[in-house]
């Protein structure tokens, strides 16, 4: 079983990804990637050639299924009180969030962020939705500076994709 199978553009991003994620972290996002589609394995293709305002090209991916596209996935990093905590967002081939997943939680509070329940408020969301602490995004007791962080970071993913499908670049191999 591979632990990616990616095209020829993982080739030439596969520094980058590794620079940025450890290998037990791909193996964490394969599994989590996976589960989310109910599949045993899946193809990671690049989707963009370069950076477009806020999303990071060798963050996004499309999710491949013996070459059927089910969705796509991006892999952030956001501040967390002294360090990052890097995170997971699988979309459907509509680009509403199907899951999020904290991947890596390295400060001793705050944790909680990566909890499921917590994580669902993300759920089912599209481009379209913003959020807002303490509005539409529960509050965590110990865990404000991470809660207040992924909440940005969802921001700017969404208002970035919402640009992005507008100027119809998801349609664009």
């Amino acid at each position: 079983m591979k632990i990616f199978s990616f095209s020829a553009l993982w080739l030439s991003t596969s520094l980058a990804l590794a620079s940025v994620f450890v290998l037990p972290l791909s193996q964490k996002a394969e599994k989590e990637i996976n589960k989310t589609f109910d599949v045993t394995q899946t193809t990671l293709n690049l989707v963009l050639t370069q950076d477009y305002e806020g999303i990071g090209h060798e963050h996004f991916f499309r999710v491949l299924h013996e070459e059927k596209l089910l969705g796509y996935a991006y892999f952030g990093e956001a501040p967390s009180k002294t360090d990052t905590f890097e995170y997971l967002v699988v979309f459907d081939v509509n680009f509403k969030v199907k899951k999020t997943k904290v991947l890596v939680y390295k400060e001793d509070y705050g944790g909680e962020i990566g909890s499921k329940r917590w994580l669902k408020q993300f759920t089912d969301k599209s481009p379209k939705n913003r959020f807002e602490y303490r509005q539409n995004i529960a509050a965590i007791s110990g865990a404000t500076i991470s809660v207040k962080s992924m909440t940005e970071a969802m921001n700017n993913l969404m208002i970035s994709l919402d640009s992005w499908r507008n100027n119809g670049e998801p349609h664009k191999k």
